[in-house]
């Protein structure tokens, strides 16, 4: 029961392959069910219309036999004769006068049970064109006719043929063929669903290849299938070709974005160096001149760490970001950025660290600007006076170093985004500065050095960004 509900909490009533699956086996439900409907109402009205013609010739042959007995014996000898000559253990014959009193009946017809006898008496009250009739569960065809003997009008002639054995059988024969409908519309409907899945493999193939593939490997994917149809090969093919345009695309937006980095960056280094050079000797400038220098100063400043950041990030998307792996001890890296952090802030930075030394494997220099940048994230987006608080603890087998604020806050719905490139929250986050590269370059610096970086927050309570490592275990 379980297996079932697993099934049947996979399927999807969306998809292509129930929806086929459910057309075809209702199509085949719809013509094995018209099919089986009319070979029952065709096979009945052959049964009834042999019986009824057999009536027929009773009733047409019995006054011919009185007739021919008539010559010899009394009318009502005549009557019984012919009636018990054409009697059978099925067929029921009785003969009624003008007054409606029986003359004559068959001994099928006495052995038939008070109920029934009395139900056919009455069912022939006036002529009845041959019909089935039910009778306490069994089953008759009737008819009655006028009864004339050499022009006269002697009776009426009644005949009843028991069909309840082919009528019951019938109905088991219709039984079984609506059972047997069943169940090839069950297997009709299994070898459907099957076929349809075989058929729709490619397909869910290659939407796994398609949703696996990533930026580094759109010029080395190639998707094809040997035994598919023709229509999914043609969708492989395009998306082959789709795969290559986008490969070259993000190949030529990386190498604009390292060129255009590269190259501004030498002559924003050397504008950056003759305006620290002027404010030096500022003695002969005015307060509105050095004040200007200065924010241009910090403007360069500013612009050359955004190219620095793009510049790492595109060696970063080319692999050519290389990192000096080596066993370190983060209680110490996190004292020595911390103390860098004071230095340049008037913000309170609280240290909580375990007393065990925590060591990892990791570019010590890039982990210092990890934990710098996270440092400034947190400074740059909470109030003045607010405290903020660095955690390090070890959990079985993973290092923790946890750098939590008062800010804020991020939403729920954009804490997922915050690490895109150039994303940046709200107006109240981007009055704060920056260029929105900071987290991008943690999270590919993190990842890149085999750890994980995650976001809690809540709206004006702050936000705890969490930077996992796997601990050092050095060699015996």
């Amino acid at each position: 029961m379980k297996y079932i509900k697993h099934i049947i909490n996979k399927v999807d009533p969306n998809s292509l392959r129930v929806r086929l699956t459910i057309v075809i086996a209702a199509l085949s439900a719809m013509g094995l069910g018209s099919l089986a409907i009319w070979t029952t109402w065709r096979v009945q009205h052959i049964l009834i219309d042999s019986h009824k013609q057999t009536l027929k010739e009773l009733t047409q042959r019995l006054p011919k036999d009185v007739q021919v007995y008539n010559d010899m014996y009394p009318l009502q000898k005549s009557l019984e004769k012919s009636v018990k000559n054409l009697t059978t253990s099925n067929t029921l014959l009785w003969i009624k006068n003008q007054n409606k009193q029986i003359l004559v009946k068959s001994d099928s017809f006495q052995q038939a049970s008070e109920p029934i006898q009395n139900k056919l008496i009455n069912l022939t009250q006036m002529p009845v064109a041959p019909q089935v009739h039910k009778i306490h569960q069994s089953y008759f065809i009737l008819c009655s006719n006028p009864l004339n003997i050499k022009g006269k009008l002697v009776g009426e002639l009644s005949v009843a043929h028991d069909i309840t054995r082919e009528q019951t059988m019938f109905v088991e024969m219709v039984q079984n063929l609506s059972v047997a409908s069943i169940l090839v519309i069950i297997v009709i409907s299994g070898a459907i669903a099957f076929y349809i899945s075989r058929a729709l493999q490619p397909l869910r193939q290659l939407s796994h290849m398609t949703e696996v593939i990533s930026a580094e490997d759109l010029g080395k994917a190639q998707l094809y299938f040997k035994n598919a149809p023709s229509e999914v090969k043609e969708l492989a093919q395009t998306c082959n070709q789709m795969l290559m345009r986008l490969s070259e695309s993000w190949e030529k937006e990386r190498q604009f974005v390292s060129n255009i980095s590269h190259e501004l960056r030498t002559p924003l280094t050397i504008v950056h160096g003759y305006l620290q050079s002027v404010l030096r000797r500022r003695k002969n400038l005015t307060e509105t001149q050095t004040e200007a220098l200065q924010t241009a100063t910090l403007e360069a400043e500013n612009t050359i760490q955004m190219l620095g950041d793009l510049l790492n990030l595109a060696r970063a998307d080319s692999g050519n970001l290389h990192y000096k792996m080596q066993p370190c001890v983060l209680n110490d890296l996190v004292v020595e950025v911390v103390a860098m952090a004071n230095q340049n802030s008037d913000r309170q930075i609280d240290i909580q660290a375990e007393a065990n030394p925590i060591e990892v494997k990791l570019d010590y220099q890039y982990m210092k600007q990890i934990l710098l940048n996270l440092i400034d994230n947190a400074v740059k987006y909470s109030d003045d006076g607010t405290p903020i608080t660095v955690i390090l603890k070890q959990q079985e087998t993973q290092a923790i170093m946890q750098v939590c604020d008062r800010g804020y806050g991020i939403p729920l719905q954009q804490q997922s985004r915050i690490f895109e490139r150039f994303y940046r929250v709200d107006e109240a986050r981007n009055r704060a500065g920056g260029t929105g590269l900071g987290l991008s370059i943690v999270k590919t610096l993190v990842e890149g050095m085999g750890g994980n970086i995650t976001v809690r927050s809540k709206l004006a309570e702050g936000s705890v960004f969490q930077v996992v490592f796997p601990i050092f275990l050095s060699e015996v």
